[in-house]
């Protein structure tokens, strides 16, 4: 587990930076309650800027004498930017070509310098820490322990929310946000449990459970769950992560755009569809009775959330 030292170290520096996120009752057809931690509240409409901001707030001089580097699809990008702009220092972002507008015009709006790869050169960039002719501290947006860190204050918020939550449901894409909160609830609670919610066109880690622990790469099928998904897992985090999971949800993306449109509907709430991934899961899958979703992020095209309050699949 991440030290329940540094989440609170992180949680210090985020002071005046993320905010403190509310935790609402969704209203629902299910015999379970379901609870939604909102982190498309933050500024950056996302909890990337707890991790971003952890890394970049305690980095220093020396190392961000460059500026900053990340390979993202879109929030973390923009976290990173908010926190390097925080700092007086220039950020770099490599994205995939499949990014959201959206997520790529607030990087810039962040002054964020945005370089668009193919899906595969992002992922070496990722994998990497480097790109060429990019000089700058690599922040990578799951592997770093500081970034951990500051994903694990929302789980410290959560034990100071609600008593008696038997599960939390989180989105997966590296790894990164559940081994946060996992380590900070499981430190105080260790009998509470964790899912890992993927959409189905990208899921290594419902694939590695049914493989019995087996990591097991995937076809990856670009969708407009752009922030969650990948096509293999990352070992440095998995490690922490595999010890810390206690199952995983692969949703197919109609579940998906139905979470996303009831959370419009029931809560006036605008999720992307990483965000809503975990409502699904809680929805469609038997994971507890006293239940917290991790509604990560809310930014998504205005043309696909329209098609989806509509009724349709992006």
């Amino acid at each position: 587990m991440i030290p329940l030292a540094e989440i609170h170290r992180a949680r210090e520096v985020l002071e005046g930076v993320a905010v403190r996120t509310p935790l609402v009752r969704l209203d629902a057809d299910t015999d379970a309650e379901i609870w939604l931690k909102l982190e498309l509240l933050q500024p950056v409409r996302s909890f990337k800027i707890r991790g971003a901001g952890s890394a970049v707030l305690q980095a220093s001089d020396e190392e961000l004498a460059g500026g900053v580097l990340t390979a993202s699809a879109g929030n973390m990008a923009q976290g990173l930017a908010y926190a390097a702009r925080l700092r007086g220092v220039p950020a770099t972002i490599v994205v995939p070509e499949h990014a959201p507008q959206t997520k790529i015009d607030a990087i810039e709006r962040y002054d964020g310098r945005v370089i668009k790869v193919s899906y595969d050169e992002w992922w070496h960039t990722l994998m990497r820490g480097e790109y060429p002719g990019v000089d700058g501290l690599f922040v990578h947006p799951v592997a770093d322990d500081r970034v951990m860190a500051g994903n694990g204050t929302i789980g410290l918020e959560l034990l100071e929310q609600l008593d008696g939550f038997d599960a939390v449901v989180v989105p997966y894409g590296g790894g990164g946000l559940v081994t946060g909160i996992a380590s900070a609830v499981k430190a105080e609670r260790p009998e509470v449990r964790f899912y890992a919610a993927e959409p189905e066109t990208a899921a290594p880690v419902t694939a590695t459970f049914a493989a019995g622990g087996v990591p097991t790469p995937v076809q990856y099928v670009p969708s407009f769950v752009d922030g969650s998904g990948s096509r293999e897992l990352i070992p440095k985090v998995w490690a922490h992560a595999s010890e810390l999971l206690d199952g995983a949800c692969a949703l197919p993306l109609a579940d998906v755009a139905d979470a996303v449109r009831l959370l419009a509907e029931r809560t006036r709430v605008i999720a992307e569809g990483a965000g809503a991934l975990a409502v699904a899961a809680a929805l469609k899958h038997d994971v507890g009775q006293r239940v917290v979703c991790v509604v990560s992020g809310g930014n998504v095209d205005t043309a696909v959330l329209v098609r989806i309050l509509a009724g349709e699949l992006p």
